[in-house]
């Protein structure tokens, strides 16, 4: 195991795959995450947050783990609300990088095998999700990883 690295971010898992939503403060990490998770567990599917804002990554046998800092476990803010609390799992192994884009996308398609690299050593491939008001993300992740959410 490598030592840990905490990044700015959203840990989730949806069915099977872990997700690491990153980006820049205020493009609508945590907002993402709450809505995916949300829609997969109405659709009867797992779905948890490993952690919102800031997460802890480390590298174990060639894979990406997350967990969230004690301080901030079962937490998620919604922006202009408050603080919320919600069902975690401890750690998850993380498979994609989501990048939320918003309008103008520039570029209109995203380059060929994007990755983020991750401080502890290694990389996900980043998927790039639009997060326009009502759209619907976890569609948005379906059409675009078939068959990589375990439902």
């Amino acid at each position: 195991m490598t030592p840990g690295h905490n990044v700015h971010g959203t840990a989730m898992v949806l069915g099977t795959t872990g997700f690491l939503v990153t980006g820049p403060s205020g493009i609508g990490k945590s907002r993402l995450a709450l809505a995916c998770i949300s829609a997969a567990r109405q659709m009867g599917h797992f779905a948890a947050l490993v952690a919102d804002d800031r997460v802890d990554l480390t590298m174990e046998k060639g894979r990406i783990i997350a967990r969230c800092p004690a301080a901030i476990e079962g937490l998620i803010e919604i922006r202009g609300a408050g603080i919320a609390k919600l069902d975690t799992v401890p750690a998850a192994v993380m498979d994609w990088a989501i990048l939320p884009v918003s309008e103008p996308f520039d570029p209109r398609l995203p380059p060929e095998n994007e990755r983020l690299l991750i401080p502890v050593g290694g990389s996900l491939p980043i998927v790039r999700v639009p997060i326009e008001n009502g759209a619907h993300v976890l569609a948005a992740l379906r059409a675009l990883l078939p068959e990589k959410l375990g439902f």
